[in-house]
């Protein structure tokens, strides 16, 4: 399976959904980077599953448990590894699923390429679940980045097919206020108002038996430019080759995205202006990068999620025993939206291309060295 990625970071990920535990290794980490833990936690917290009638009511602690790569509250150069324990889980509810694979679900095209010897319970190795480890490291990679003055926001930018739509981030600078709002509010949105008309339009959903889609947006502030390559290694190459590792992402765009095509040269240009000795773009329909290397204008991108595939509701499948059609009715425990829940995990895809590129072209400022005290023998 193709669950290692990086350039100078080489990440790797392991783990089932119902397995004893999930779990990520991380090398390439430079060593002397100051770790909080308890701020590593609470940015789990936001991804961890249970604490929300939004999400599924399988409850996990997702407390990590840290096994090697810190020291003394800071990164050790050695590789880092940290691992979750699985706890509440339900396997029989996906018995089932073996044989009648769910529509929109991996079930059946797993079951062709790994002969029917895959894990079924939870989702397996496609489980939303492998986003936990991911935000372990990713959390790390975004108190690196805060180190340098790099700040990295997300939220719910778009929820259903009406749809309901927050306000944009700020795509000039950091806005303190917009990520304070995001992290206060009953869902991650800028605008309070939004956030209840998403949360009621989930339980809404969740009443019929059914499921809603939406779009996270997310920015970094304050990477600097010429940083990435053109072609294959540039900045979105990066963010979008993590950000598909994300089960339910169906698609990414940078900048204006997919709207340059209704616009005309003269308007999607980003005209320069210098401003206090420095060049400064007055627009960022680039979203922060052209030719795949940075502008030093805030990297503003988008993700599609799909709705959750596991419904309540009666839905069309196929006998793969039989061979004869079939009707499901998924059981479990499961998201009826899961775009809240995935807005931690777009930071963290981020903050993990972006600290990745940084390193590769050497641009990563280290903190000081701290000065060694040996005791006299």
């Amino acid at each position: 399976m193709a669950s290692t990625v990086g350039s100078v970071l080489r990440l790797s990920i392991f783990g089932q959904s119902h397995s004893p535990a999930i779990g990520c290794s991380l090398d390439g980490l430079p060593a002397g980077i100051p770790i909080d833990i308890a701020q590593l936690e609470r940015f789990l917290e936001r991804r961890a599953p249970g604490r929300s009638k939004t999400a599924t009511m399988r409850r996990e602690a997702d407390t990590p448990r840290i096994i090697a790569g810190i020291t003394d509250g800071h990164t050790n150069g050695a590789p880092f590894a940290a691992m979750i324990e699985n706890g509440d889980t339900r396997s029989q509810d996906y018995d089932e699923l073996r044989r009648i694979p769910r529509p929109g679900h991996a079930d059946y095209p797993a079951w062709i390429k790994y002969r029917n010897w895959h894990d079924v319970a939870g989702g397996g190795h496609f489980s939303g679940r492998l986003t936990a480890p991911l935000c372990i490291v990713g959390g790390i990679a975004l108190q690196a980045l805060e180190g340098m003055g790099i700040h990295i926001a997300a939220h719910i930018a778009e929820l259903g097919p009406q749809p309901y739509v927050d306000s944009r981030l700020n795509d000039h600078s950091w806005d303190e206020a917009q990520t304070r709002a995001i992290l206060e509010h009953q869902l991650p949105c800028i605008d309070e108002g939004a956030a209840a008309a998403m949360y009621a339009a989930i339980i809404e959903a969740k009443n019929e038996l059914d499921s809603l889609g939406g779009i996270v947006e997310c920015a970094a502030y304050g990477v600097p430019a010429g940083v990435g390559d053109p072609m294959f290694d540039g900045i979105e190459n990066r963010i979008a080759r993590l950000a598909f590792g994300i089960p339910a992402v169906k698609g990414v765009e940078f900048g204006a995205g997919f709207g340059v095509a209704r616009l005309r040269g003269s308007e999607n240009n980003d005209p320069y202006r210098m401003q206090e000795g420095e060049v400064c773009p007055t627009s960022n329909n680039a979203g922060g990068i052209l030719g795949g290397i940075t502008t030093g204008m805030p990297i503003i991108w988008r993700m599609a999620v799909k709705p959750t595939p596991s419904i309540g509701q009666k839905q069309q499948s196929v006998d793969l025993a039989r061979g004869c059609n079939a009707e499901l009715v998924v059981r479990g425990r499961h998201d009826p939206c899961i775009v809240p829940r995935a807005v931690p995990v777009a930071e963290a895809a981020c903050a993990l291309a972006v600290l990745d590129a940084l390193l590769e072209d050497g641009r990563f400022e280290m903190p000081a060295a701290r000065e060694l005290r040996f005791s006299e023998a």
